[in-house]
């Protein structure tokens, strides 16, 4: 499954997070994805093959500045 997503999208993931919300934002990219909770604030980085079988939709693509 090959989705697009690119730094500073909101993604949704297929579990929400203990806070109780469910749009993350990425705020890094490379062999690991770095994404923040919109809720609360907290970081996780996961590794890029786990974070595209955990997404579920882009929720908001990032702006894209030309």
């Amino acid at each position: 499954m090959n989705k697009e997503y690119e730094l500073n999208d909101m993604v949704q993931m297929k579990k929400p997070h203990p806070c109780g919300e469910n749009r993350w934002k990425i705020i890094r990219m490379g062999m690991d994805i770095r994404i923040k909770c919109d809720g609360c604030g907290h970081s996780v980085l996961i590794p890029r093959k786990k974070f595209e079988s955990k997404l579920k939709k882009i929720l908001v693509k990032a702006a894209q500045e030309d």
